[in-house]
């Protein structure tokens, strides 16, 4: 029998989204092949450090969530002797070096899915699922993916763009810069975060200078976008020969829960209830599967990404939210169950990602350098 894949599960990560990713990571390493993969956990704690954590001792089998052991061996990542991949520890004799063959990032947020792990793992010539640095990196930036998804020809909402330096300097000229053209309410969001962690929906004027107070905290270019009565609708995207669409699902929050926030999406499991598939009729359902994958190739992505629309309850229209390339995996998490919807079941998804990636790696190595070897 040839020998396993060694599949690293990179999992939680310097963002507010850590814990997310921990339970994220817990249900990859239930659901990947074993007879195919041999996993291999590889952790970020709070404070950046990467460590080598024991199968053994993780019983990921019985755990909602994955733990980061706090005596695991800190490890680099490098190039072994035959040019493979390779987890390197930090301090000798803690672990002999093991080479890798794909890394799979279970990690959301900052410094996680917006292009930084990507670069590194490029650097180290090492194969890794989902998206490349470009469309992991413009992806988790909200305005700069609508203002590429416009570019596209996709609409979007009406927002405004705030920095905190320009906040810091002048609020009162940034609030109403912030309100100009908009109606109540508004939803003031982070650029770079994702999970809905410090976003808030204003439905007073003076409600709007502590909720910018509270998202500057988490990032330093904040959206203030128009509210619209609208559903919240998501596809799944997965690549293949062809940009393969699930069928769409449905969120609609509780009475709790004015939105979809982190609270409604992870912390209360009845913080939504999600019609799957979502309540279209056959045009809309096909409308919104064509715009995800029209979406998914405007921002050069790969392997899959999870495309979050509003439909306008008084307009019928659909309008890009965003795109998460790096969507969540857990229990609940809907871009499995999408796929799962759709004819895709969990293992057999996580078996195709990985083997998109090693694709998508031996492509770019197939390519010339440049420069003389």
């Amino acid at each position: 029998m040839a020998d396993k894949i060694r599949v690293v599960v990179l999992y939680g990560g310097r963002s507010g989204e850590h814990e997310v990713s921990l339970k994220s990571a817990a249900s990859v390493f239930r659901h990947l092949d074993r007879t195919r993969f041999e996993v291999i956990p590889v952790s970020i704690d709070k404070d950046g450090r990467w460590q080598w954590n024991d199968l053994r001792l993780l019983d990921p089998a019985h755990v909602a969530a994955l733990p980061i052991l706090r005596d695991a061996p800190e490890i680099r990542l490098a190039r072994g002797p035959d040019g493979r991949g390779a987890l390197v520890p930090i301090s000798a004799g803690t672990m002999n070096p093991l080479e890798i063959d794909v890394v799979f990032p279970v990690i959301h947020g900052p410094l996680c899915e917006d292009g930084t792990v990507q670069g590194l793992l490029e650097l180290a010539d090492v194969a890794y699922v989902g998206s490349g640095v470009l469309a992991s990196a413009v992806s988790m930036d909200k305005d700069v993916a609508k203002r590429l998804a416009e570019f596209a020809g996709i609409p979007v909402a009406p927002y405004r763009v705030l920095t905190r330096k320009a906040f810091v300097q002048d609020r009162s000229s940034s609030l109403a810069q912030a309100i100009e053209g908009l109606n109540l309410p508004v939803f003031v969001k982070p650029c770079n975060m994702g999970s809905s962690v410090g976003i808030h929906k204003v439905k007073t004027w003076d409600a709007l200078g502590a909720a910018l107070d509270d998202a500057f905290r988490y990032d330093i270019k904040v959206l203030v976008e128009q509210g619209i009565d609208a559903r919240e609708i998501e596809v799944a995207v997965l690549e293949g020969e062809t940009l393969f669409a699930s069928v769409a699902s449905e969120l609609n929050p509780n009475a709790h829960h004015e939105f979809y926030s982190y609270e409604a999406k992870y912390l209360d499991p009845d913080g939504a209830r999600v019609d799957l598939p979502a309540r279209l009729d056959a045009a809309q359902m096909e409308r919104v599967r064509s715009l995800a994958t029209q979406v998914f190739a405007a921002f050069e992505c790969s392997g899959f990404a999870r495309v979050d629309f509003f439909l306008d309850r008084q307009t019928g229209r659909f309008c890009f939210n965003e795109i998460n390339t790096l969507p969540g995996f857990t229990s609940i998490s809907m871009y499995p169950k999408m796929m799962e919807a759709s004819g895709v079941p969990y293992g057999e998804l996580l078996t195709r990602l990985v083997d998109l990636a090693l694709d998508r790696y031996r492509q770019r190595q197939s390519l010339e350098r440049g420069y003389a070897s």
